[in-house]
């Protein structure tokens, strides 16, 4: 039996490292990544942990319950969709450059490097949204266990300098721990990947479990050794929780709009699942577990993270006070469980989003190797560097460098954050619905072993309609009436940066760039892989002509 899993495994790898000649690449990165290995790196950068409890005061202060109990759902219904159309696209295009080369292949060089440009900026996004948000969540747990630790947090007005430099200089510590892990601990980040999985569902077992049961605890036996204040207040009703009630809408405009925006809680932290795409070329077997792994983080992620908001807005004992408490979540934790282990529990989620901040500077940084690989970057030469071992240090240095450039205007306008959570969803999702559109209309697309078959195009269409949606809605203004302090920024970011990248293709880019482009010949390829130490070779004499991408 082992020697038959050996030549399985064998056998898998000669086909991956097959199928990436014929998409023009040859096999520079370790191929060691599993199944399970591939759905861990998704599952672990979308965190439930992360996403839902870092905007969940967003989300209570638009339409309080409602924007977990019915928005979580509504947009999970359409980022499966998505998910299941990218899908269908990593099994038959399984290399790192993921939506970028998928767009190239079905539309064209513009296509490829527009949809590249807005997954590069979204993944930066997405980065700094999730390390900044950490940063602040450690800001937050310090300040429970040493009181002098500044931590003024919860309104875009109350910024006090203080909390804003802590928190960017413990963002810039953050940022630096995990690029050092990725340059210097590639298979420590490969076994922490691993791990993150579970930590996240025992995160979310204990978080979610343990405020429920000590509610319930507390009613029956009066609060006996929680805060008095709350330790009769039962579990919120079902009535309570479906409701969409006024008077959490701090957003100043109708409560039907400010749900929309509540949204936002749901659909940011249903990004990054693009990593499975992204991790291809480390993955064994890759044209049918890197689709599973997009499809299955997703869902694993919907269920846990509605266990999570359901179980904390049920226990929550005033979403009004949560919200104006220096964390509303941390609220809840101490509320029902107590100062000691509140704050424990609270620690928990802190560890599952330095898991998600480092694995999101891994699949970032494989984004930015596989573009510029293809010359679409400029200094694409030093991007695309491999070290000894095999890890595109430079790229992963460029990843944490722009995440942190990103976050500086935190300083002065906490609002910059929230715009830093649109912008990664906004930048993600038109780079996934970009190549979806293209295969809708694609007269030659060769499908991979995984694919939807005769539901490819309806999936398709709504996939990209709901993209569509979700952009222009986390453009619009998010507080009425309108302030410099409050104002959204995102429009503008992401369209000056449509201006400059329209600007740019037609003055220079399509002057030079051709799309995704050869490595070489099928000899040139095992040359390449001789070069960098793969040890597995292919027989060169049985591949034909390389067709960069079919």
């Amino acid at each position: 039996m082992p020697s038959t899993n050996r030549t399985t495994r064998e056998e898998l790898l000669t086909q991956d490292i097959k199928r990436l000649h014929s998409l023009g690449y040859a096999q520079e990165l370790f191929r060691t990544m599993g199944g399970f290995s591939n759905f861990a790196i998704s599952f672990t950068i979308i965190s439930v942990l992360s996403g839902c409890l870092t905007l969940f005061y967003t989300g209570i202060t638009t339409s309080g319950f409602a924007a977990g109990s019915i928005g979580w759902p509504l947009v999970t219904i359409f980022v499966v969709i998505v998910a299941l159309g990218m899908a269908e696209l990593a099994s038959a295009y399984p290399t790192a450059g993921g939506l970028y080369f998928w767009a190239s292949k079905l539309g064209g060089p513009a296509w490829g490097w527009f949809t590249g440009w807005f997954n590069l900026i979204g993944q930066v996004a997405v980065t700094a949204g999730i390390d900044y948000g950490l940063a602040v969540s450690i800001d937050v747990l310090l300040n429970a266990w040493f009181p002098s630790f500044p931590a003024t947090l919860g309104s875009v007005l109350a910024i006090d300098p203080a909390t804003q430099w802590t928190t960017l200089a413990i963002y810039a510590i953050v940022l630096i721990l995990h690029a050092i892990l990725n340059i210097f601990g590639v298979r420590i980040v490969a076994i922490l990947n691993d791990v993150s999985v579970w930590w996240h569902i025992v995160g979310v077992l204990c978080i979610g479990g343990g405020v429920v049961v000590a509610t319930l605890i507390g009613q029956q036996f009066d609060g006996a050794g929680f805060a008095a204040h709350v330790a009769s207040q039962p579990l919120n009703s079902a009535g309570t929780l479906f409701s969409l009630d006024p008077k959490y809408n701090a957003t100043g405009f109708p409560i039907w709009y400010a749900f929309l925006l509540g949204l936002l809680l749901a659909q940011y932290t249903y990004t990054g699942y693009d990593a499975s795409a992204h991790m291809t070329e480390e993955t064994v077997g890759a044209e049918t577990r890197a689709p599973w792994g997009v499809v299955m983080s997703v869902v694993v992620s919907a269920f846990a993270g509605y266990i999570l908001l359901m179980s904390l807005l049920a226990a929550a004992p005033d979403l009004t006070k949560a919200a104006g408490y220096i964390n509303p979540v941390l609220y809840i934790l101490e509320s029902r469980l107590g100062h000691i282990i509140g704050t424990l529990f609270f620690a928990l989620a802190v560890g599952a989003q330095f898991f998600c901040g480092m694995s999101s500077i891994t699949t970032n940084s494989r984004m930015i190797y596989a573009f510029s690989r293809d010359g679409a970057m400029p200094f694409s030469n030093t991007w695309h560097h491999l070290d000894r071992s095999r890890t595109p240090r430079n790229a992963i240095i460029l990843a944490a460098s722009c995440a942190f450039i990103l976050a500086i205007p935190t300083v002065f306008n906490f609002a910059a954050y929230v715009a830093i959570t649109s912008i990664a969803t906004i930048g993600l999702y038109l780079a996934y619905a970009s190549p979806i559109l293209l295969r809708i209309f694609a007269k030659d697309f060769q499908p991979g072993p995984w694919h939807l078959g005769k539901w490819s195009k309806p999936i398709g269409a709504i996939a990209v309609i709901w993209v569509i949606c979700i952009a222009l809605l986390f453009m619009l203004p998010t507080a009425n009436p309108i302030t410099p302090v409050n104002f959204n920024y995102t429009p503008i970011v992401v369209l000056g940066t449509s201006i400059i990248l329209v600007i740019w293709w037609f003055v220079s880019v399509r002057h030079w760039f051709k799309g995704p482009h050869i490595q070489g010949s099928a000899a040139e390829l095992s040359e390449i892989e001789r070069q960098v130490g793969e040890a597995l070779h292919v027989d060169t004499s049985i591949e034909q002509g390389l067709a960069g991408g079919q």
